[in-house]
């Protein structure tokens, strides 16, 4: 019994931090918002990201030849050309009903390269060259994206609907050779330049764009959650973008490993009424009661919902000699011998998520077995309605819980031992779960579980609020560490 309650605990702590594909008239089980605050905080992560991937930026050698009173005909080089640092002054993120918008704007560039030029008359047969290098800064540049964001089988798909980058103005400075005579030469190609910068940096965005698209496809669609139960986080329909957010619906029933859930008998669900935008926060994550139904029945089937009760902290309450009053028939043909509780969940619980709490009755079948002389002998079968509350709360980066008992029934099913004075079995059997069952769960969901990292992130001030048959997480995100995309 105190697995039970524990697995419910825990499931419900945990399975937010994470599939056969649905039809598109079904509604997410868990959905995630995604707030302005919580774009910006991904634009600039991936501004971060882009200005050390993106280098260095290599550029295509530019060559020209022209012909020069007197000196005839003229061949100029650029080669090595070479972005080696870009900094980005100025973003912003909106997203709207055409795509999620980004525009970069004030950043600048510096660039190397070597320029060399030749020449040769009728005059002067001999050819005519210098060499040297040169340094380019890039001034106002702008870059504008604007991302697609679609459903595909379940995943992501990620494309580029417009791209574009403008540089407003180069300065260019010679080092080497004669550089204060061939200045405009070089500065004759500055037309050239910027529009091979404005290529290059427009072509690498595409390029990582479609690599991170295809890290978006190659997420898995079912997360193991224990040994036997896996998460379906299959994406269902296309996200909805808006002014304020960025919306996505998942799945998020359980099912066995390897197993399809069908999940009919399942309700189509109202979105959430309570939203994180109230509490300013980047994230929301909302999990339907439903996910919880769902973990019960993939434990149930499994016959995971069964344990013995051989322990107290009263080494005597399951001793017979406990009993003797209560039930002498049991004391007088078992005197002095230890008492197991075989107990097993008998049908689904129900659960719902009630106010700042989630309310469970769970339905129990009890075997009172007896050891004698080294045999386990079966005495009384009992039912049993058990009816708690567990609550959560977020100390630090550490989700906690506790269970509350809030009713409890019972009834004799079979006897052995003659007829059994119900009600005096049902207070031991009350106190057992005060003293025994209760206490070990509460001890265990006080430890707590460590909210997620991933690639080096983490939430933070994350506030948890019940309502209306949802759990709704809200939550910051700050780095943890650094990481790599690429």
């Amino acid at each position: 019994m105190a697995r039970l309650f524990f697995i419910f605990g825990i499931i419900f702590l945990f399975i937010f931090c994470y599939t056969p594909v649905r039809s598109n008239d079904q509604e997410g089980h868990i959905t995630v918002d995604i707030s302005n605050k919580g774009l910006d905080f991904l634009k600039d992560l991936l501004i971060e990201k882009a200005e050390s991937s993106l280098l260095p930026l290599y550029l295509p050698k530019i060559e020209n030849a022209v012909t020069i009173p007197i000196m005839g005909k003229v061949h100029k080089v650029l080669s090595n050309i070479t972005v080696d640092r870009i900094d980005v002054i100025s973003s912003n993120v909106r997203t709207s009903d055409n795509g999620i918008h980004i525009a970069v704007s004030g950043a600048t560039a510096n660039l190397s390269m070597n320029w060399k030029y030749s020449y040769s008359t009728s005059l002067v047969p001999i050819a005519v060259s210098d060499q040297g290098s040169a340094t380019i800064g890039v001034e106002s540049m702008e870059i504008g994206l604007i991302l697609s964001l679609k459903n595909l089988q379940g995943s992501f798909k990620l494309s580029v609907l417009e791209c574009g980058c403008n540089v407003k103005d180069i300065s260019i400075k010679l080092d080497g050779g004669a550089s204060w005579l061939y200045r405009g030469l070089v500065n004759a190609f500055e037309g050239t330049i910027i529009s091979a910068v404005e290529n290059a940096v427009s072509k690498k965005i595409n390029d990582k764009i479609i690599k991170l698209d295809s890290v978006l496809q190659s997420l898995p669609k079912e997360v193991p959650i224990t040994s036997i139960a896996a998460l379906n986080i299959t994406f269902l329909d296309d996200p909805k973008l808006s002014e304020s957010s960025l919306d996505l619906e998942i799945d998020g029933l359980l099912s066995a490993k390897d197993e399809t859930l069908v999940s009919n008998h399942y309700n189509k669900t109202l979105q959430p009424s309570f939203s994180c935008k109230e509490v300013d926060k980047m994230v929301g994550v909302s999990l339907h009661e439903d996910v919880l139904k769902s973990a019960s029945t993939v434990y149930f089937e499994a016959k995971k919902m069964n344990w013995i009760v051989e322990y107290a902290s009263d080494r005597y309450l399951l001793n017979t000699s406990v009993w003797r009053f209560i039930v002498p028939q049991l004391y007088k043909l078992y005197p002095d011998d230890d008492i197991k509780l075989n107990i097993s969940v008998s049908s689904l619980p129900t659960i719902k998520f009630g106010k700042q709490q989630i309310d469970a009755t769970i339905p129990f079948d009890m075997v009172i077995d007896v050891s004698d002389a080294g045999e386990i002998i079966p005495v009384a079968g009992i039912s049993m309605v058990i009816s708690a509350s567990i609550f959560a709360e977020i100390s630090g980066n550490t989700v906690i819980g506790s269970v509350k008992l809030n009713d409890f029934s019972m009834s004799l099913n079979w006897s052995k031992i003659g007829d059994l004075h119900i009600r005096q079995v049902q207070l031991v059997i009350s106190t057992v779960l005060k003293t025994v069952i209760l206490p070990y769960v509460n001890a265990q969901l006080s430890k707590g579980h460590s909210l997620p990292v991933f690639h080096g992130y983490k939430l933070q001030d994350t506030q948890i609020v019940c309502v209306d048959s949802w759990i709704v997480f809200c939550s910051d995100v700050v780095s943890a560490k650094k990481f790599s995309l690429a």
